[in-house]
């Protein structure tokens, strides 16, 4: 492992990541609520019996927010308050080490690693819950760093997203938080194609092959389009760090 780098300066250069198939090769938040429904036979059972109208939600932008809520609703019933959750989280990662090691990707956190020793402000900005991103990347990759992503609360019995840190959205919590100029954002996703145009230098990791065409179109000429390590996305390969 790297040795630490020193806190960065305030006016140093800031890099965003995002965090599922970016640095992790897989959808963190569909891996916690799978295993949380998976916990009983009932919150099982309910996820097929919402999945014919929750399932199309997801499939697009503007009603992702609202398919996702319905299953992370169903695996958090019964918690009495967000302390519960959190403490699900950590149990999960725990549970899931081994498997959750796989899924990072070497590379992604290579580069992370580099602008870190670089003296960079680095922020990872998901649609994940942001305890789960900072559990991850503590836990399993050894790594602290500042963690922006979607806020939950409660919501009739169980928790939902408050705020989907997602496409416009993610940009606005970033916004909020006080991240200003953007030096570097890296992402697999056209939804973050905010993040993207914001960023001085974007580079685009691990894309779906239907959504290259999309982001040579949209990014500045000559934008990085590369893969890290995720076998069934696109991407020019990258040699092993």
């Amino acid at each position: 492992m790297s040795a630490p780098a020193s806190a960065p300066r305030p006016d140093a250069p800031l890099v965003v990541f995002d965090f599922d198939h970016t640095l992790y090769d897989a959808d963190s938040g569909s891996h916690l609520f799978g295993w949380l429904i998976r916990r009983a036979w009932w919150r099982y059972a309910l996820a097929l019996l919402v999945t014919p109208l929750a399932a199309p939600l997801i499939a697009f932008l503007p009603t992702r927010r609202h398919g996702i809520s319905v299953y992370v609703w169903i695996g958090s019933v019964g918690m009495r308050d967000g302390a519960d959750f959190d403490a699900a989280i950590d149990r999960y990662v725990r549970e899931n080490e081994e498997g959750i090691r796989r899924r990072l990707l070497p590379l992604g956190l290579a580069a992370l690693r580099r602008h870190l020793q670089a003296g960079d402000r680095v922020l990872v900005a998901t649609g994940a819950p942001p305890r789960l991103a900072r559990a991850i990347l503590a836990f399993a990759a050894h790594e602290d760093v500042p963690v922006i992503g979607t806020e939950l609360g409660p919501r009739l019995g169980g928790v939902g997203p408050r705020r989907h840190c997602h496409a416009e959205m993610k940009m606005a919590m970033l916004r909020e938080a006080g991240y200003g100029d953007i030096a570097v954002a890296y992402s697999d996703s056209s939804a973050d194609l905010p993040l993207l145009r914001a960023a001085r230098a974007p580079v685009v990791v691990n894309p779906k092959p239907g959504r290259i065409a999309l982001f040579r179109r949209v990014l500045p000429p000559g934008t990085p389009i590369l893969n890290w390590g995720c076998r069934k996305r696109g991407g020019a390969p990258v040699a092993d760090a």
